[in-house]
């Protein structure tokens, strides 16, 4: 007879100690994913022995629940403008950049093992995509601001990549197991992938993005409906040949730019599961790996693993990028660097062991040994390459709390509350400040006492005041409100001068005492540094021109509306 109350307090016990442990990992520097795959282990056959787990099939469905919730999650918390300068580099990425990873650490895997090309290749299909536990985890967690090109880019790629890898593993292993079907089959099922796969995303993210706005449900009812359809889009998805990870993420990229009320109660919930489904994955996948076998596999893994950090990943990015997209060298440095593996390839590794292909246990132990490596090394020093390679910008300032207000179907106000922290509006009357037209300042509380303000009233250290406004005044109000520290920040990024995009060039030459051509003096300064950057600016993108540094500071849509220089010397 099972006993569920040992089943429930192992693992309450390690879900606990997981969480537990997470506050140790923020200390010490330590990425959270190897954590918990180390807890996983200490909980193994080869640790204190306390569980032995050796299902593969159930291990597998727990790693498709798991990067389902992820990548719905993380479709649900990107932006839409961040397909405008990622989506293209992240899909070339996704398909031409894992099929050349793949490949290149396939030949290498084949050569060091001593296997023919199909086991290689398989070895290499298995570790060569980016995963999207690791990759949102690790950047937000660690409270990265990267540059938008190079943060939409890692995003999407992250969320998107699943499809080539999975095509490979699965056609790679029919193979190897002699159920292969024609290459006209084989292609027809690639197109599917992505076809299908893309078109139930968008097309149902739509649907329930609408359906969630109209219904009138209890708080609590919005978060596992979301779930309980992105599920279903899934499940259906990957019955009609299509990829249920691809239509998953972009479900919740659909869902998530829809604004309404239900987000609110939606994204806290799903911050959670998400949270559950990486702690259970890595969990899991520690529990089923044993450590005394993957000594035999140690040194050749670690070999794998150096050649795919360190050629294979930035050869495909190299070429996957730069003939086609306006990427520079330190962009695609970091973007190399960030091909982060985690819960994909040890769940791909399964997929051998189910089709009872011979060796499957090596696919396993060196996709493991991979992934470990890859999480320690590159994840423990994100934040130092993106300082050193200078694709980090500076954190904005956010409100403490935002709340949709319920008030409107659409364009909706909102609720942001702020907390006064800057001397540039310390002791300023409100109607001094410039609000975007139709924000207020509808409370200020000091000292946990409510003010009613006026024009008149000064705002104090300390005061923490609500604003009224809507979404697209956001920009404006948190750089009203940026903190001391944020400007020093600030200043020291993009210098302490600043101009408007919309300043004629004529005008800029003449107080710099610049040399331009007489096109060159009417065009503004906005549109002179877009293409001089490659006509899609974002902000961070910097240019060394006639002894000034400039850099781009704010951007709306394509345009550049401020500028911040820097004099040399």
């Amino acid at each position: 007879m099972i006993d569920f109350n040992s089943i429930f307090l192992l693992g309450g016990l390690l879900v606990a100690m997981s969480i537990l442990a997470s506050r140790v990992s923020a200390r010490i520097g330590l990425p959270l994913l190897p954590l918990f795959l180390g807890i996983g282990m200490l909980a193994g056959v080869d640790g204190l022995g306390l569980i032995n787990f050796d299902d593969y099939n159930l291990a597998y469905l727990i790693g498709q629940l798991a990067l389902a919730m992820i990548l719905l999650d993380g479709g649900l918390r990107t932006r839409m403008k961040t397909f405008r300068v990622g989506l293209r580099p992240a899909l070339s990425l996704a398909t031409l950049g894992v099929f050349l990873t793949s490949g290149l650490t396939g030949l290498f895997a084949m050569w060091v093992f001593d296997l023919d090309i199909v086991e290689g290749l398989l070895v290499g299909a298995i570790v060569g995509s980016t995963d999207a536990a690791a990759v949102f985890s690790m950047l937000s967690g660690q409270g990265i601001r990267l540059n938008e090109r190079v943060g939409a880019t890692l995003e999407i790629e992250s969320g998107t990549n699943d499809p080539m890898a999975i095509f490979l593993t699965l056609i790679l292993s029919q193979m190897l197991a002699g159920s292969i079907d024609s290459v006209s089959g084989t292609l027809l099922m690639f197109v599917e992938q992505f076809g299908i796969g893309a078109l139930a995303g968008i097309a149902s993210g739509w649907l329930l993005g609408r359906l969630l706005r109209w219904l009138d449900l209890a708080p609590g009812l919005y978060s596992l409906l979301a779930a309980a359809m992105g599920f279903s889009v899934f499940a259906l998805t990957n019955m009609l040949g299509g990829s249920g990870f691809l239509a998953i993420y972009l479900a919740g990229v659909m869902i998530g730019n829809i604004r309404g009320k239900h987000l609110e109660f939606i994204l806290p919930v799903h911050d959670g599961l998400a949270w559950l489904s990486q702690i259970g994955l890595f969990l899991t996948l520690g529990l089923l790996v044993t450590p005394s076998e993957m000594v035999d596999y140690a040194w050749f893994s670690v070999m794998v693993a150096v050649v795919l950090i360190f050629i294979a990943r930035p050869l495909s990015v190299l070429l996957s990028l730069k003939p086609f997209f306006g990427f520079r060298w330190r962009e695609l440095g970091f973007i190399s660097w960030v091909g982060l593996r985690g819960g994909v390839p040890i769940v791909l590794a399964i997929f051998p062991v189910i089709a009872g292909v011979e060796n499957a246990s090596l696919y396993f132990n060196v996709a493991f040994f991979v992934v470990l490596i890859s999480l320690i090394l590159q994840g423990t020093t994100i934040g130092h390459m993106a300082r050193w390679l200078k694709v980090e910008v500076p954190a904005e300032t956010a409100p403490a709390r935002r709340r949709l207000l319920g008030v409107l179907p659409e364009d909706d106000y909102e609720m942001f509350v702020y907390k006064v922290d800057s001397k540039r509006v310390e002791n300023t009357q409100l109607r001094m400040l410039r609000f975007p037209s139709g924000a207020v300042v509808a409370a200020i509380f000091r000292e946990h006492v409510m003010i009613h303000p006026t024009g008149s009233t000064r705002l104090q250290a300390g005061d923490v005041a609500c604003v009224i406004a809507r979404t697209h005044d956001l920009n404006a109000i948190n750089h009203l409100f940026n903190g001391d520290a944020e400007l020093k920040r600030e200043r020291d990024f993009f210098g302490a001068f600043a101009l408007s995009g919309e300043a004629l060039m004529g005008d800029v030459a003449d107080a710099y005492g610049l040399t331009l051509s007489r096109w060159e003096r009417e065009e503004m300064l906005g549109a002179f540094i877009a293409r001089r950057v490659g006509g899609y600016p974002v902000v961070g993108d910097d240019i060394d021109w006639h002894g000034i540094h400039w850099i781009v500071q704010d951007v709306e849509g394509n345009t550049v509306t401020r500028v911040g220089l820097r004099l040399h010397g």
